[in-house]
């Protein structure tokens, strides 16, 4: 269950975070609503996996893969295009992230 919470509480910091640059510094009403209560609802269940899983892992699991969602939500809503140095990055972030979970025997599987 605690690997759902992350998932859910991953997600809702993406659309949070996606809604972030919409809400033009918190004068777009509608996005900083969306910014608010999508990092409302990212924290609450983050804390959730948190009762199983270390925050180290949590944490490291979270921001790589928030920082990849981020970049392809990036792509599609906002037009923006990582370079070949930045797609390189990310896969190194994702693949820490595969070595965190396959790898670490702190991760409660």
């Amino acid at each position: 269950m605690a690997y759902l919470y992350l998932a859910i509480a991953i997600f809702a910091e993406v659309i949070g975070t996606s809604a972030l640059k919409a809400s033009k510094e918190f004068t777009n009403l509608l996005p900083s609503l969306v910014v608010v209560v999508g990092y409302g609802i990212a924290f609450y269940f983050m804390s959730l996996a948190l009762r199983t899983i270390p925050i180290g892992i949590t944490y490291a699991i979270w921001s790589g893969i928030g920082i990849v969602l981020i970049a392809i939500a990036g792509i599609f809503v906002y037009k923006e295009i990582p370079d070949f140095p930045a797609i390189i990055g990310m896969g190194l972030i994702i693949l820490g992230v595969v070595v965190i979970h396959v790898f670490s025997k702190t991760v409660g599987h």
